[in-house]
């Protein structure tokens, strides 16, 4: 799998709003095992992940993740920056994601950061 179809993967699971459909993009690019971390949110495992994805669209109404720019690859690592927003309109929240590859080139584990976010 290429990085640009494993990104595009990761941004439609974070979009997809029925669960099993969710299930079935992480377990086509994450590990059993994977972990994903970033300043809100933690999960380990698929069930964990499916989970987090469909609490933060609760939290989240009517935004979409989307990637800006290019993805940087290197030696089993992507980064890559996306943008949280409403169709037409400037988004509310933004981060950079870094993702450890498995030998199979599945997100073992993902590290966000937020580049900017809505003041609390």
């Amino acid at each position: 799998m290429t990085a640009s179809t494993l990104a595009d993967q990761y941004f439609a699971t974070w979009n997809a709003a029925d669960a099993d459909r969710r299930a079935e993009l992480i377990a086509s690019t994450w590990t059993a095992d994977a972990t994903f971390q970033d300043p809100s949110f933690e999960a380990t495992g698929p069930d964990e992940l499916n989970k987090l994805i469909g609490a933060a669209q609760q939290l989240f109404p009517g935004l979409s993740f989307v990637r800006v720019g290019n993805i940087d690859e290197h030696h089993g690592y992507l980064r890559w920056t996306w943008h949280l927003k409403a169709e037409g309109q400037e988004p509310v929240a933004g981060g950079t994601d870094i993702v450890i590859l498995a030998a199979d080139g599945k997100i073992q584990k993902l590290i966000g950061f937020h580049d900017f976010a809505p003041a609390h």
